[in-house]
């Protein structure tokens, strides 16, 4: 087995890991590898509200960032979900995703700054949320190799496997910055109101996961299971987060379903959520009823399947610096993603 943590961004440690040398995960589990010369990466999530009747008006601009994407110094990856939050409004998210911030920097000056930047002539709301976090604040985690999603779509492939994890804990010890870091939190986050457009001032140490289901390989007797025993605790668990997150440090939830380029369904979905804090999110993890429950049906079904199970799960978590976050929303209501922390 290998470590999490790659050699070149291992430390003197001094912080206690929470996983014991004798330590033997009951089984595998794979994280990306990147290359040495990657010292951050962007995670770029353009989003885009729409009242049912209204979604029609999506497709335009959707079109014309799909468009920009391609251009010079695009995104090295992204993909696309849809989903129907709390308030009721389609929202459609595209992210991006980078390895070289001077090429982000250089592609939203010229083709991204105008998703939140400028009124769009249809009524809709959009919204961008970007983390570019050095890579010692964030890790992933997958139950397969072979198919990387998010930002592992980015890295050189994947490592054998990893020691640090089905334990409580194992992510905030693939984090290399869990060296030497509490990663708490510090600051409250803020807003800012500008001519229509709203900016979140964040606070040190925000968490960001996203964690993900793939079950297009999966035969139709593994899918039915999957959607009849774990499916509903996970979107349990799910609508608890967005709809009363707030209680546990969680700001905002989506549950999501990929789609294509085109909206159509993949059979793929995945979860992401802004937290307070590394701290919060593990806490709801290890205790909360909610998340007791997708983790009890998620083992009796893979205890089930075993080995011959299809189903593949993957997640990043990144903790961000204060200065490695930006949030702009522009006629969004007021329960959109970040909006959600001020005052709260």
């Amino acid at each position: 087995m290998e470590d999490a943590i790659p050699e070149h961004l291992k430390t003197v440690r001094t912080r206690p890991a929470r996983v014991r040398e004798d330590y033997e995960p009951p089984y595998p589990s794979f994280v990306a590898r990147y290359d040495s010369s990657v010292r951050k990466v962007v995670m770029a999530y353009f989003g885009i509200q729409a009242r049912p009747e209204n979604e029609g008006h999506t497709v335009g601009p959707l079109a014309q960032l799909s468009a920009a994407f391609d251009a010079p110094d695009g995104p090295g990856h992204w993909d696309r979900a849809r989903y129907v939050d709390g308030a009721g409004f389609v929202t459609l998210v595209s992210i991006a995703y980078w390895d070289d911030p001077a090429s982000f920097d250089r592609w939203f000056s010229r083709n991204g700054s105008g998703w939140t930047g400028e009124e769009k002539a249809a009524p809709v709301g959009t919204f961008t949320e970007i983390l570019r976090p050095a890579v010692e604040r964030y890790e992933t985690l997958f139950s397969a190799t072979g198919r990387p999603e998010g930002i592992a779509a980015l890295a050189g492939g994947f490592s054998d496997m990893v020691r640090e994890h089905a334990y409580w804990g194992g992510m905030r010890d693939r984090i290399p910055l869990s060296q030497t870091d509490a990663m708490a939190p510090s600051g409250s986050p803020a807003v800012s109101e500008s001519g229509g457009l709203r900016r979140v001032v964040p606070h040190h140490n925000l968490c960001l996961i996203r964690s993900g289901q793939d079950w297009t390989d999966a035969d139709d007797e593994e899918r039915q299971m999957y959607f009849e025993d774990v499916e509903p605790a996970l979107r349990s668990g799910m609508d608890f987060l967005a709809r009363e997150g707030m209680s546990c440090g969680c700001f905002d939830n989506r549950y999501m379903m990929v789609v294509g380029k085109d909206g159509s369904p993949t059979g793929k979905s995945f979860a992401m959520s802004w937290w307070k804090s590394l701290d919060a999110l593990e806490r709801w993890s290890e205790s909360h009823p909610t998340h007791v429950a997708i983790f009890g049906a998620a083992m009796r079904y893979l205890t089930t399947i075993g080995p011959a199970a299809k189903l593949r799960l993957y997640h990043e978590v990144t903790v961000a610096a204060e200065d490695e976050q930006f949030f702009e929303y522009r006629n969004c209501h007021p329960d959109t993603g970040m909006l959600r922390s001020s005052g709260r």
